[in-house]
């Protein structure tokens, strides 16, 4: 992150030169952290013109700093950025009106045409600032969806964002636009005032909306057949979720040799990827790389993203990936809980295993303070130390998702009749088969493993062999 420098008796931006021959660059951009201050000083919690509680557990540098790390993700050029500590919310403006002109000047000295606002602006106050600083203005929401709009490949992933874009836009149609309030005539010999524009856009909106989440639904139902074909395959799957640039998809390619996009940016990974891989004790899974989570993510994100994080819901165990090397690294972790708890998840959860990734980054002492804090952890909460990059403590990563989705699952020890070719068919169909051998009394000894739920189904199948039949 290059140095910003803030005039500390204002706290607000201090100008920087423009491109070096003087002309203006596409996509200049300053980017505002208006973060509330409490009565002692310290950052406090907040209620966002969208009515989510901003929780006010990171630094304000940290939180500024992951607003411009989200506007160089849609290649903006970021000439100024700066943190401005409020005592309270104005309603028409967010901030009060000694800031508004104060970067109401900066802009045109800056020549910029984007301002990123990095909290959630109400229509209104989005409206009132870009009028003031005759530019365009962006919150944070509005941020988060411009980068989920590059980085959408499929065309479910299009989907979601497009209905979260709607939802979004459909209350914001009271812009300065001067088009939006004209009439259109009506129908019918009588005529009469007619439609204004901006009814019809939201009519429009509405419309596509409707359509956007008929065709949600059919990718909810044939990702629940993908699932449901997978749940016939006896392969457990494990899903990694974490913080947006927590080193998930490094990790995805490093434990499944893939070539998944993975960058050092935010959201650089967007629609899902699955992948089956072989684990050293035999047992196959299918790992599955998620979109990263980030503070105060948009509520219409969630909820368009839904049929995508089901695979995170149905997921046999969950490896939640950590970035400890990130000086916000708790409060990651926690907005990442708080996501998952709006999907029915829970922190006490026992399919949750955490991996403490991008130990690679920090010094001896503080490798060892970690470590020491997991040694410490309960056994089937013990946190695992990892580094993606140079593969360090991976194999230990391996042989705890191995140990935990063992522990979840049945083994059977089955004695089939080596002519059986039908029932040993069967057991791969619907089992995990461990072992197959020929005892000295000529019957064929056969161990599988399968999910609780399938345990039902062995004992049904081999019910006339109950006698050779047994459950470990």
């Amino acid at each position: 992150m290059e140095p910003r420098r803030r005039d500390a008796r204002h706290e607000g931006l201090s100008a920087q030169s423009a491109s070096a021959d003087g002309r203006p660059v596409t996509g200049r951009a300053i980017v505002i952290g208006p973060y509330l201050r409490g009565r002692s000083g310290r950052q406090t919690s907040e209620r966002s013109a969208s009515g989510r509680v901003e929780t006010g557990l990171r630094a304000p540098a940290a939180r500024l700093d992951e607003a411009v790390g989200l506007a160089r993700a849609i290649d903006l050029d970021v000439v100024e950025a700066g943190i401005v500590m409020l005592t309270e919310l104005r309603p028409a403006t967010f901030i009060g009106k000694g800031k508004v002109d104060e970067f109401a000047g900066l802009v045109k000295g800056l020549d910029v045409a984007l301002v990123v606002m990095d909290c959630a602006l109400s229509p209104v106050q989005q409206r009132n600032l870009e009028r003031a600083w005759g530019a365009k203005v962006l919150d944070r929401t509005g941020l988060i969806l411009e980068i989920f709009g590059r980085r959408a490949r499929t065309r479910e992933g299009a989907l979601q964002v497009e209905h979260a874009h709607l939802t979004y836009q459909r209350s914001r149609l009271v812009r300065s636009w001067t088009h939006l309030e004209r009439q259109r005539g009506g129908f019918g010999f009588l005529g009469g005032p007619g439609e204004t524009q901006l009814e019809a856009d939201r009519r429009i909106i509405a419309e596509r909306i409707a359509r956007i989440e008929v065709d949600l639904e059919k990718v909810k139902r044939t990702r629940k057949l993908h699932r449901d074909s997978r749940k016939r395959v006896p392969y457990p799957v494990v899903a990694l979720v974490g913080y947006t640039n927590a080193g998930k998809s490094t990790l995805f390619n490093r434990m499944t040799q893939a070539r998944v996009l993975s960058a050092d940016m935010l959201f650089a990974t967007l629609d899902p990827t699955l992948r089956a891989i072989d684990l050293p004790e035999g047992l196959r899974v299918i790992l599955s790389d998620t979109v990263g989570f980030i503070s105060d993510l948009p509520t219409m994100l969630v909820a368009a993203f839904r049929a995508t994080l089901e695979e995170v819901i149905e997921a046999d165990l969950i490896l939640h990936v950590h970035d400890v090397s990130h000086g916000d690294a708790e409060a990651q972790s926690k907005d990442v809980l708080e996501v998952l708890g709006e999907l029915g998840i829970e922190a006490e959860d026992k399919r949750l295993v955490e991996a403490w990734n991008k130990i690679d980054r920090l010094d001896p002492q503080e490798r060892e303070r970690l470590q020491n804090l997991a040694d410490r952890q309960p056994a089937e909460r013990r946190p695992i130390l990892v580094s993606a990059i140079t593969g360090e403590g991976v194999d230990a990563l391996v042989a705890t998702i191995e140990t935990r989705l063992a522990a979840t699952r049945v083994t059977f020890d089955l004695v089939l009749d080596p002519t059986d070719g039908a029932g040993v068919s069967w057991l791969h169909r619907n089992a995990e088969v461990l072992q197959k051998t020929m005892r000295d009394d000529g019957g064929l000894h056969v161990v599988v493993r399968v999910d609780p739920s399938k345990a039902g189904l062995i004992e049904a199948k081999f019910s006339a062999d109950a006698a050779h039949a047994s459950r470990r």
